[in-house]
């Protein structure tokens, strides 16, 4: 993530397949300060984001396909139905998924840079 203060490295697991991006983080009890979870789209989405069976509270950044972060949310689990749905109200490619508050330590901010390096 690139910010006007530095750069800042997220180890990312990848979903890029619709099983991985619907199933998300569920289940998981606790998320590394420095890890996330990156969705990626074949083609832009403008669809919402649900915290069902999610354990953690979460924040999200909406991303373009030119890596600029659109919109940045947080997200409370949804402790029973119907859950709270999360609308970026944006076209998006990519979805990072973070603990809450994560982006604001970084000092992330919307129209900042999100470049990816796979290994």
């Amino acid at each position: 993530l690139v910010t006007a203060e530095g750069t800042t490295v997220v180890r990312v697991e990848i979903a890029e397949t619709p099983e991985a991006r619907q199933r998300g983080l569920m289940g998981r009890t606790s998320l590394d300060e420095d890890a996330g979870m990156l969705f990626i789209w074949p083609q832009d989405a403008t669809s919402s984001f649900h915290m069902k069976d999610t354990l953690v509270p979460l924040s999200v950044a909406f991303i373009a396909a030119d890596g600029t972060i659109l919109r940045i949310l947080d997200m409370e689990p949804c402790r029973a139905d119907p859950c709270q749905t999360y609308d970026p109200r944006i076209a998006y490619r990519m979805a990072l998924e973070v603990g809450r508050g994560a982006f604001e330590q970084w000092g992330v901010r919307e129209a900042d840079r999100a470049r990816l390096v796979r290994n």
